[in-house]
Order: structure tokens, then C-alpha cells, then sequence
């Protein structure tokens, strides 16, 4: 079998979901995500530009979110996020702002602006006061639990906490359409999940037959492998780097430890830090 892409790589979930002509496959994805009612499932979805926040060089790396509208002119986007840099909230906040006063043209009213969707789907467990894979939060009122709006809509799907519930058996593909499409994003790396899906798409389910299809074209195309490729050395790049910051946090935390005296038992049930780490932050 040919070696696929690793759909949890951002540039590939955009190269299968984010490119024109797998609108469908977007559309599938969504009407999963957002658990839209039968009589008003999407039917289409035209894709967006992603540039539209290009005030610092950090924002131009929304390139690679998915940006879309749907046929209601409700506003989405999509990120995907292999690695924790533990700002996700911000993060969201900042750029769901940005996407929803992105609609505002000189001479629009206010009523104009269309509801504004946020997915981060992570590789990394996020909300650890939720147990579910997928939440979703909206605006409430905090005693009466009243909605003020729903033109705010912010989901988190975890990948770790789907994973989890499917080797317990407590999810189902063949059940439930989200379950299906999230569990193919780990299915480079799974046989088991490969073949189930496989499965669902030859007996039930066409456009994820369209979907697993083109994710195999897409892994033998030379051009897509090199970007590919280039992209995911530089995740793990960041990845590396981050975990370089925060061990360094957690030796200047160890440090500060000692020199107030607590003993070292406790420093390492609290920092992980081995016994020889510790005894070398002595010696400095």
C-alpha cells in the first residue's frame, strides 16, 4: 500500500480539504463538524482566501487554514495544529475577530456581518476539564445559560481524547459521520483504522471513497511530496524548539526550588527533572 500523507500535517489536511475541486469533501466534513440538521445540510461551500489577516508575519501563516463560506454566507475556518503552544484560546479569539470584521466593506451595516465559525482540530490534549473529543462554545449568559448570539461559534476536536475512545470501542465510524472523518486524519498511522474506513467508503459512503482517493493521489504527486515534506521538517523543527523552552522553564522553576531549600524528592515529583539534572543545578 502506498505510504499517504500524514493528514495531521497542516499543509496535507489543506491539500485534501482546502483544494478547489474537493469542495464536496469539505462540505462532507463540515456537515459532520457543525452537525447540521438533514434539511439543512450543506450542499456547497466556496473556498476562500486565507490572507485575510496580513498585519505581521505570524498572520501569513494562516495560508494554510482552511477558509470557506457557506451557502448561508456563514464565514469558517479551519486549523489544525500538531503541536501545543498553549495560546489556543488567544489564538482563536484573535483570529475568529479577525475573520468576522473581515465581512465589514466601507458603507455595510452591522446586520450584514454573517455568524463566524472557528475548528481547531489538535494533535494534543487541550481542555483536560473536558472529557469529550469534540466542544463547541458560543456566547451565554453565565447564570441563566441564555445564548446572546450565535454569530460566535468556536469548536476544539482533539485528536488524543477521539483515539482513546475508539480503541475503547465507545465510538463507532460506521455511526457516526465526524467520528469517521477524524479518525481518517490518524489513519496513516493506523492499519485498523485504514481498513474500517476503507470499508464504510466502498459500502456506504462516496464521498469518502472521493476523499481517501484523492489522499492517495495527492501522496504520489512529486511536487506535493516536496512541499509536504518541507513543511512537517519544520513542524517537527518547532516542535523541538518549544519543548527546548519549556524544559528550559522548568529548569529555572527547579533552580528557584533550591535555593529556598526543598528537598529533592520533591523537586522531581513536582518538575520531572531526574535526580543527576537536579544535583548538576547544584553545581552551577
Amino acid at each position: 500500500m502506498t505510504q499517504r500523507l500524514d493528514l495531521r500535517v497542516d499543509f496535507a489536511f489543506k491539500s485534501l480539504f482546502g483544494t478547489h475541486g474537493n469542495e464536496s469533501i469539505l462540505a462532507a466534513f463540515l456537515n459532520a463538524a457543525l452537525r447540521f440538521p438533514d434539511e439543512k445540510q450543506i450542499q456547497t461551500v466556496q473556498l476562500l482566501d486565507p490572507h485575510f489577516n496580513k498585519e505581521n508575519q505570524e498572520d501569513k501563516r494562516s495560508i494554510l487554514d482552511v477558509h470557506a463560506q457557506l451557502e448561508d454566507g456563514s464565514r469558517v475556518n479551519i486549523e489544525i495544529q500538531l503541536n501545543n503552544k498553549h495560546d489556543m484560546e488567544k489564538r482563536t479569539l484573535y483570529y475568529w475577530s479577525k475573520m468576522y470584521s473581515s465581512q465589514m466593506k466601507e458603507g455595510m451595516d452591522y446586520g450584514e456581518l454573517c455568524k463566524t465559525i472557528t475548528i481547531n482540530i489538535v494533535n494534543f490534549r487541550y481542555l483536560s476539564h473536558i472529557s469529550d473529543y469534540h466542544s463547541t462554545f458560543q456566547l451565554y449568559e453565565r447564570e441563566q445559560k441564555v445564548l446572546l448570539t450565535d454569530m460566535l461559534e468556536i469548536h476544539f476536536m482533539e485528536l488524543p481524547k477521539l483515539l482513546i475512545k475508539w480503541r475503547h470501542r465507545e465510538i463507532d465510524p460506521r455511526e457516526d459521520r465526524l467520528v469517521r472523518w477524524l479518525l481518517l486524519l490518524e489513519a496513516s498511522e493506523d492499519e485498523e483504522i485504514t481498513q474500517v474506513l476503507e470499508e464504510i467508503a466502498m459500502q456506504e459512503d462516496q464521498v469518502l471513497k472521493k476523499a481517501m482517493d484523492e489522499w492517495e493521489r495527492v501522496s504520489q504527486d512529486p511536487e506535493v511530496l516536496l512541499a509536504y515534506e518541507a513543511r512537517r521538517k519544520a513542524l517537527l523543527d518547532e516542535k523541538s524548539a518549544l519543548k527546548r523552552a519549556e524544559k528550559k522553564g522548568v529548569i529555572k522553576v527547579a533552580s528557584g526550588m533550591l535555593q529556598k531549600g526543598i528537598d529533592e524528592d520533591t523537586i522531581i515529583e513536582l518538575t520531572g527533572l531526574t535526580r543527576e539534572e537536579i544535583q548538576k543545578l547544584r553545581q552551577q
